[in-house]
């Protein structure tokens, strides 16, 4: 199932936080639309917001079709400033944005009825190679994967967060294909259950044996055993290899280093900021209260309680065992400031 469909000029979004008990599509007609699903997490995951993003700067293009290329530069920019302030940690949302606003030094020499197609055709692009870019990381990971693997995962790393196939399922998936016998548990990812809703589904849609397990239960099956591995995504990866990714996944990975289990991250090039040297500098977004006092619309704490709820995590560099992309796989050491 496609979860991010470009097509007659309007992008449909698959409801993520509908899932996994209705299918439904938001239609985006505008950029201020795709903004909105992404601060909602209609549309989540690191590479999807990417993609989504810059379909948004196709629709804003549309919305601002001047003749003049000053005042279209400008609104272009001003649409990729409001995209880009929806979620502060996915590095994948600014490289998008940049790609896309580096084609306005394309666009100044074709006719002004050629910007919107040619901001089109970037967007398609970067959708495209994030596909393939998936299965590249699912070829490399699934050298990695022994027969019979009972593999641990995070959060949702799969075809819903990214242009299709996914980065840690990509590997999963890859290893399936290749009949290897594989299972999956899969953490249930509190507060917003993106395990339990959203990759629990997706390995069930393609027959992958999963079992949903809690956070919390996580150390144990690792203390019995029972885990031959770790795959998780990420969402910022920095040059000395510390890693950005739901929280939850520093624990995982304290848990796999002490149990001597590998702990794999699976991302693509977009993923990794080579403006930033170490995860202390990573923006960590914090997140409504209201998502971890209620649940299933119904009060779980106290009236006014305090709560902390932030969104992602930093896993340091000497936790991660190797990270999986679509050129290879990167090994310590990895720089140290």
């Amino acid at each position: 199932m496609e979860s991010i469909i470009w097509g007659n000029g309007k992008l449909k979004l698959l409801d993520q936080t509908r899932l996994p008990t209705e299918t439904v599509y938001l239609e985006c007609t505008n950029y201020r639309q795709v903004a909105a699903a992404i601060q909602r997490l209609q549309v989540r995951g690191a590479p999807a917001i990417g993609i989504a993003a810059a379909y948004g700067l196709v629709l804003g293009a549309g919305e601002h079709q001047d003749k003049n290329f000053s005042d279209f530069a400008n609104k272009i920019k001003e649409v990729a400033r409001e995209l880009a302030s929806t979620r502060p940690t996915a590095v994948n949302l600014f490289w998008a944005t940049e790609r896309m606003l580096a084609k306005l030094i394309d666009i100044q020499t074709i006719p002004p009825e050629s910007w919107f197609s040619a901001f089109e055709e970037e967007a398609l692009a970067i959708h495209r190679e994030d596909l393939e870019m998936n299965r590249q990381i699912g070829w490399w990971g699934n050298q990695l994967i022994e027969p019979g693997a009972q593999i641990l995962t995070h959060c949702n790393a799969g075809a819903l967060a990214t242009g299709g196939y996914g980065t840690a399922l990509g590997v999963i998936r890859a290893a399936h294909q290749a009949g290897k016998n594989i299972s999956v548990y899969a953490c249930e990812t509190r507060p917003l259950l993106q395990g339990a809703r959203l990759t629990a589904w997706e390995l069930k849609q393609d027959r992958i044996p999963v079992t949903l397990i809690t956070d919390n239960m996580a150390g144990y099956l690792l203390q019995q055993g029972r885990i031959n591995c770790v795959v998780v995504g990420a969402d910022r990866i920095t040059v000395n290899g510390d890693a950005a990714n739901k929280i939850g996944t520093y624990s995982l990975a304290v848990l796999a280093y002490h149990h001597q289990i590998p702990f794999y991250i699976a991302a693509p090039r977009s993923t990794f900021d080579y403006k930033i040297i170490s995860g202390a500098d990573i923006p960590i977004e914090e997140r409504n209260p209201e998502e971890i006092c209620f649940f299933g619309g119904c009060a779980v704490a106290p009236h006014g309680i305090s709560v902390y709820n932030p969104a992602f995590d930093i896993t340091p560099n000497r936790y991660v065992t190797g990270y999986i992309t679509e050129r290879g796989i990167l090994k310590p050491p990895f720089i140290t400031p």
